[in-house]
């Protein structure tokens, strides 16, 4: 660069040395011209022209000359690198010199790498363990001092969270958590929402892409612009981290979908990521998993896989020493540990993981064949208070609250439930017991539902309960996913979040005033049937109390249910530093394939 041209940029990078403000400056024209978030602490950054290919590149301007772009440089806009510069960098009136300038930077990549290290996560079958053991490495790397963050892909659940740029699924919501870092929809780029069973809403960086069928899906989506999604994601994350902990879905052995599918090894090519496997023991046959799975990859992908985690170990793990033996020995791969079976609160991902109470039920919640967001509920089990997932009306009527929970499919689950003889009981018990419906439950508690321009399939109208004297349209693909925060009539606090598709017109008294100015939900006239667009909404006690006392149900225990999850993350992250060497892990992440 041109020494002239040099001097005047470091004046401003002076400048801005002298008057550190850290922080993003939203005010600016260009905010944000990286990534947001970003600490714009130093806008000039002093190590420009720093003629490092994993943070730039040159360009050619119009005229012919080349110069440094930093277009796509995310590293010196993160919040612990500007510390660092800060700390680091001389106050002086002089340009410093190449050596110096290079050796700051090399001391401050010692702390906070330039280009992030992957760790995939990957299980032998569904409900391996996977989400919940990469939850636990994002807790550990996060009291390691790493700027840690989740990835996964592509993951297909009905459990979703709105987050402050879009939707993502809730185990990677969980998983940020327990990285401390903030939820952002690129940590789940791609996110699978079955809506019939051939047919899933394809959610892309946190907005309604389209509606796919199967072979829609795999035969174009994935081979195609599928992967420059995934691509697109991952830059961003490897450069604006220290380690991206990744997580595969089902199992990566699926030979039929070798070709075609993202979420497996196709992104540990892509992030070249070291790969652990992971067998759960309760479903038995564990040596067998491993060695087919690893034996069903081709030789290039397996070399990918780095370690074998045994998970939900019964009883002495001892009994298995001879057996690791000889599976190493055939498979050339180490076992890094066995890991014992932990009764938890964590929430699920999964529907079919659902837990109930082992005691008679006081609250029933509708099983619905489509159920979403069912950790709504995970609050109320954890203040004591015995909950079912009912598949039987008859199980209803011993029940002292009833809910009926959100839905990927309002019409076909609506369907169901009268086909199944729910609507005659609940009609049955309509005064008697208080019923809650959440998102799309609250939809099927309202007088019609509509749907023309067939959003939900064929069906374009369908009287529901007719329990609230709403109605609600679905017209558009439009979704509305927000955070939310508002009082009941009593003034106390809520808070939650908006996952839905349909506009519901309410004439009742409406649940919740909220802090936009908005009104939520709907309360019937003698106040027994109650619904709500409003999930998370038992996260906090006073709906829980609101709620509960409608019942007779009464709860001697207080919880505060973000600090639980957070005791719950902070165990299972111990059990895995008590059961597999992090110095290995280490070893693994610095190694990489």
């Amino acid at each position: 660069m041109d020494e002239e041209l040099v001097k005047k940029y470091w004046s401003m990078v002076k400048t801005e040395l002298e008057n550190f403000t850290p922080g993003s400056n939203e005010e600016c024209e260009y905010y944000p011209c990286h990534f947001k978030g970003q600490d714009c602490a130093y806008c000039y950054c002093p190590f420009y022209p720093c003629m490092d290919m994993r943070l730039g590149k040159m360009v050619q301007k119009d005229n012919g000359e080349e110069v440094w772009s930093c277009q796509d440089c995310y590293w010196i806009h993160r919040p612990d690198v500007t510390k660092q510069v800060y700390e680091h960098f001389p106050f002086s009136e002089e340009v410093p010199d190449d050596e110096l300038r290079k050796e700051i930077k090399a001391k401050i990549e010692q702390k906070c790498f330039v280009s992030a290290k992957p760790l995939m996560i990957l299980g032998a079958t569904s409900g391996a363990g996977k989400s919940i053991l990469t939850s636990a490495f994002c807790r550990i790397f996060s009291d390691m001092g790493y700027n840690v963050a989740p990835f996964k892909s592509q993951n297909m659940s009905l459990n979703s969270m709105a987050v402050a740029d879009g939707e993502m699924a809730r185990a990677q919501y969980l998983q940020a958590i327990a990285a401390r870092t903030e939820p952002e929809v690129r940590m789940n780029p791609i996110l699978l929402k079955p809506q019939v069973d051939d047919v899933s809403q394809v959610v892309v960086n946190g907005a309604v892409y389209k509606n796919m069928t199967v072979p829609e899906y795999y035969e174009d989506f994935t081979v195609g612009e599928g992967v420059d999604i995934v691509v697109e994601a991952w830059e961003y994350l490897r450069r604006t981290r220290d380690i991206v902990m990744i997580e595969g879905a089902g199992s990566p052995a699926e030979i039929n979908l070798s070709e075609c599918e993202l979420s497996n090894m196709k992104t540990a090519e892509i992030t070249g990521a070291p790969c652990l496997l992971v067998i759960n023991m309760i479903r038995g046959g564990a040596f067998a998993y491993a060695f087919g799975t690893v034996s069903l990859l081709s030789p290039e992908r397996r070399k990918h896989i780095k370690g074998i985690i045994f998970n939900n170990m019964h009883g002495s793990p001892e009994c298995l020493e001879s057996g690791i033996k000889q599976i190493e020995s055939m498979l050339g791969i180490p076992v890094l540990g066995v890991l014992p079976h932990i009764e938890h609160s964590l929430p699920e991902e999964d529907s079919q993981d659902l837990k109930s109470s082992k005691e008679a039920h006081k609250i029933a919640i509708v099983h619905l064949p489509r159920i979403s967001n069912f950790t709504d509920f995970d609050a109320l089990s954890l203040s004591g208070v015995a909950v079912k997932f009912v598949r039987q009306p008859d199980e209803l009527r011993s029940a002292q609250a009833i809910i009926i929970p959100g839905t990927k499919n309002t019409f076909a689950d609506m369907a169901w439930m009268k086909e199944n003889g729910f609507f005659e009981v609940l009609r049955e018990l309509r005064g008697k017991v208080p019923i809650l419906g959440i998102c799309g439950g609250y939809q099927i508690l309202g007088k019609d539902i509509y749907d023309t321009e067939g959003i939900e399939g064929n069906v374009k109208a369908a009287e529901g309960l007719g329990f609230l004297d709403v109605s609600t349209v679905f017209d558009s693909n439009d979704k509305k996913t927000v955070q939310v925060s508002g009082k009941l009539e009593n003034g106390e606090a809520v808070r939650g979040y908006e996952i839905h598709m349909g506009k519901t017109e309410s004439h009742e008294k409406p649940l919740l005033e909220l802090d936009d100015g908005n009104t939520d939900g709907a309360v019937s006239a003698d106040g027994m049937v109650i619904g709500t667009y409003m999930h998370g909404i038992f996260d906090l006690p006073p709906f829980r109390d609101y709620f509960l006392a409608k019942s007779s149900i009464h709860s001697d225990v207080e919880i505060d249910y973000e600090a639980e999850i957070d005791r719950e993350l902070n165990l299972m992250a111990e059990t895995v530093r008590q059961n597999i060497d992090m110095k290995v892990i280490m070893k693994i992440l610095e190694d990489g394939v």
